[in-house]
């Protein structure tokens, strides 16, 4: 009786790593659209509205759905709180996004990238940031798209058979 419970908790387990794997394959792009969308609100408000940073991000935040809303409230609400210069608050930040949720480290480098540029220019350089940033962020979409289509279904078929094989091998 134990062995069978050890063996059905070993193929479960397997097989729902697999299945957090593929859901974490299928989130990314979804983060990285919503991303996307977030850096075109902010380049409007900072381009046409003439808004300053922290009124940008808060307007980014209440247009954009969570998690990400909740990211750009909170780097508002820090550059309130705080005289230090925005990049510390915005890297401390996305740091934090990226240890809760399905991105990887490219994605956390061209975020990263963009905060440092973040209020540092007037805003024509400062739209032509934005603009490469989008950029970087559609080429990394197209890689998490092919990737989630290559190997989302596979990794949880592969998770319920590793798992198999493993208990044949303890059998």
């Amino acid at each position: 009786m134990i062995k069978l419970l050890a063996c059905l908790f070993i193929i479960g387990s397997l097989t729902w790593i697999g299945h957090e794997y593929a859901k974490n394959l299928a989130n990314r792009p979804r983060f990285i659209r919503l991303f996307k969308n977030a850096l075109q609100i902010l380049e409007a408000e900072i381009v046409y509205s003439q808004a300053t940073i922290k009124e940008s991000l808060t307007i980014v935040a209440e247009q954009i759905p969570n998690p990400i809303s909740t990211l750009f409230k909170n780097i508002a609400e820090d550059i309130q709180q705080d005289k230090e210069q925005l990049f510390p608050i915005w890297e401390r930040h996305v740091d934090k996004f990226y240890h809760k949720h399905p991105l990887q480290l490219e994605d956390k480098e061209i975020l990263q990238q963009f905060g440092r540029t973040l209020g540092q220019h007037d805003v024509i350089q400062q739209q032509k940031y934005i603009r490469l940033t989008i950029n970087h962020l559609e080429r990394k979409l197209t890689e998490a798209e092919e990737k989630n289509h290559r190997y989302g279904k596979m990794s949880r078929s592969v998770g319920f058979l590793v798992g198999t094989f493993i208990v044949l091998l303890l059998l």
